[in-house]
């Protein structure tokens, strides 16, 4: 399990097994995000087993699939709800982990500047420019 860090509330990760949750929690996360379809590959695992594994861990889990952009406002306000409901660090995964760091970076826009996402997103390893820069409304630095 690769896990890279955000910010101090959100890490993302590749495609996790069903044993990655025991470690997950072991970790300190407080709650898991699936950002991943089912069956977008034969070999991974399904939603509702992971989910399962998760309600046994008594970790909360959060199944808020989503494909290319642009991202459905509906799945933007639903990870926006999840980060404000959870205090400690969120995990958050799919197959790469770079459409859950352009779905956190979409609900960061207009709360902090361009570049910041940009840079906090980059230090993960992910590139959000493209979304950053397609709306380009975040908060002046003045």
């Amino acid at each position: 399990m690769e896990i890279r860090r955000i910010n101090k509330q959100l890490s993302v990760s590749p495609q996790i097994s069903i044993e990655d949750v025991v470690r997950i929690k072991a970790a300190g996360y407080v709650a898991i995000v699936n950002n991943r379809p089912d069956g977008e590959e034969e070999d991974q695992p399904w939603n509702e087993d992971i989910e399962a594994e998760a309600a046994r861990l008594d970790i909360p889990y959060y199944f808020i699939p989503v494909a290319g952009l642009p991202f459905a406002h509906q799945a933007i306000d639903k990870t926006r709800a999840v980060l404000a409901r959870h205090d400690g660090p969120i995990f958050f995964f799919c197959r790469s982990g770079t459409r859950c760091a352009k779905l956190w970076a979409s609900t960061q826009i207009g709360e902090l500047l361009g570049d910041e996402i940009i840079a906090l997103a980059a230090g993960a390893g992910y590139d959000v420019g493209e979304l950053v820069t397609e709306t380009r409304v975040g908060r002046s630095a003045a």
